[in-house]
């Protein structure tokens, strides 16, 4: 009896240690997982979070969110560089930010370490949005981490996972907030002391009801960019401004005016479609192709590796668009249709009337050359084609479901390429961009894609 008592404590505490062993060490070297043996779930969950919160977040249309997006895609992928097998880090490009090392022969739970990386920068750059989208924040952080540690090795390997997805997000947030020209800048999308150039085409406000409407992000385009050079953020001049009929010009704002009377139901469709321009009815033009990127990962089903490389490189991409976007904005301060056809086309035209009545057309308050849809789409269809190739076919389902405007209704497309072409044609039809403020867009957007796809992602 007192040897089978023995005996029965030995194994008891053998079980224990062998517990304990589990719950605090690592697993063997030969059992350490690679980036890609994880599924793309957990970048499935914030990006759609991210088209949930930005959808109401004031201040963030159309340049913060590209930015955020730049920033959360560019850390969950150095989040898990180590451990890729056809990719690399990139962060030696920018000499200022600094990503912390991995544990030498360490296991690390890789969709832990992405979820870690972007629940943190989620609470820094959503700062300012309503307590309930921050209690949501807060409840997919907790329920997505108690989830994922269940599946980890060992308590440990879980442990380091969170802590070194936050470091890596907090070293990307510090380089983040050394760019002092767009930093927080959704907290002040205007500045009141930008200096309004005053002349003929050159930008005015278009809703005469309120007392000052600054342009917004006046200052964008000397944001960082990560791929596009200085000479890439200009755009190509713009047409002359004249009011002669035979002119190029006014051919162009007769387009936008013959277009939009009377409005068909296909242009009333497309236009609705991709306008993402109301806050707290869409999510944003810049997050509509994360949104487009959610569709095909769903489709897809790729690995944690081509996950966060298509997060980084579309974030990227839109991140420059912005800011490629912008500078030019600003350089040529082109005057929007509404100002020259209600000059010199027909003084009692509006935008009433050109959509459904829940969508609430306005036209965007900064100068309308380039267009900021057509850069955004033209440089998100490079990063996807680059990714998933350029015959690529899908049916956009953004806004299915809803019936409060035209527009929810699905669209197909045979390539990312067409997705942004109607993207750009879509705000003629609107009657908030003349045909070369989308044409340039796309060429723009292009280039800041390009640029993107150039980065030495590949091993």
């Amino acid at each position: 009896m007192k040897n089978q008592l023995r005996y029965l404590t030995f194994a008891l505490g053998l079980a224990l240690f062998s517990t304990a062993c589990r719950d605090n060490q690592d697993v063997a070297p030969a059992n350490l997982k690679a980036v890609k043996d994880f599924d793309a779930t957990v970048v499935q969950k914030w990006n759609n979070l991210f088209l949930l919160i930005e959808r109401n977040a004031a201040g963030y249309r159309p340049c913060p969110a590209a930015r955020a997006l730049g920033y959360m895609g560019l850390s969950a992928y150095e989040s898990c560089a180590t451990a890729m097998t056809e990719h690399k880090s990139i962060a030696a490009l920018y000499p200022s930010l600094r990503i912390p090392a991995v544990e030498a022969g360490k296991a690390y739970q890789w969709d832990l370490v992405v979820h870690s990386s972007y629940a943190t920068l989620f609470k820094k750059f959503f700062t300012n949005v309503h307590p309930n989208d921050m209690f949501i924040i807060a409840a997919l952080e907790t329920n997505v981490e108690d989830e994922l540690r269940i599946s980890a090795p060992t308590k440990e390997i879980a442990d380091r996972s969170v802590a070194y997805g936050r470091q890596v997000a907090e070293a990307v947030y510090a380089f983040s907030a050394t760019d002092r020209f767009s930093h927080n800048m959704y907290l002040a999308p205007t500045d009141p002391n930008y200096i309004v150039p005053i002349g003929a085409g050159l930008w005015k406000k278009t809703n005469p009801t309120l007392t000052v409407q600054y342009p917004m992000f006046p200052f964008w385009g000397q944001s960082r960019t990560f791929a596009i050079k200085e000479a890439d953020k200009t755009a190509r001049p713009p047409l002359a401004y004249s009011e002669d009929r035979n002119s190029p010009y006014y051919t162009q704002m007769l387009e936008v005016y013959s277009t939009t009377a009377p409005q068909t139901i296909d242009n009333k469709w497309i236009a609705e479609f991709w306008s993402d321009d109301v806050l707290g009815f869409t999510f944003s033009p810049s997050a509509r192709w994360i949104a487009i990127l959610h569709q095909v990962m769903e489709k897809e089903k790729p690995n944690l590796e081509i996950a966060v490389l298509g997060a980084a490189k579309v974030g990227l991409a839109l991140n420059d668009a912005a800011v490629a976007c912008w500078h030019s904005k600003y350089l040529y301060n082109a005057e929007r249709p509404i100002s020259y056809i209600q000059k010199v086309i027909n003084p009692n035209w509006s935008l009433n009337g050109l959509t459904t009545n829940n969508f609430l057309t306005t036209t965007p308050p900064f100068p309308a050359y380039p267009s900021g849809h057509s850069t955004f789409g033209a440089a998100a269809a490079e990063a996807l084609v680059s990714i998933f190739g350029s015959s690529y076919k899908l049916t956009d389902k953004c806004h299915e479901g809803r019936a409060d405007f035209v527009g929810s209704a699905p669209r197909t497309f045979e390539s990312f390429y067409d997705m942004a072409t109607e993207n750009a044609y879509s705000r003629i039809p609107l009657g908030v961009h003349t045909r070369q403020d989308c044409e340039e867009g796309l060429r723009l957007g292009s280039v800041c894609g390009r640029r993107v796809n150039q980065l030495p992602f590949n091993k």
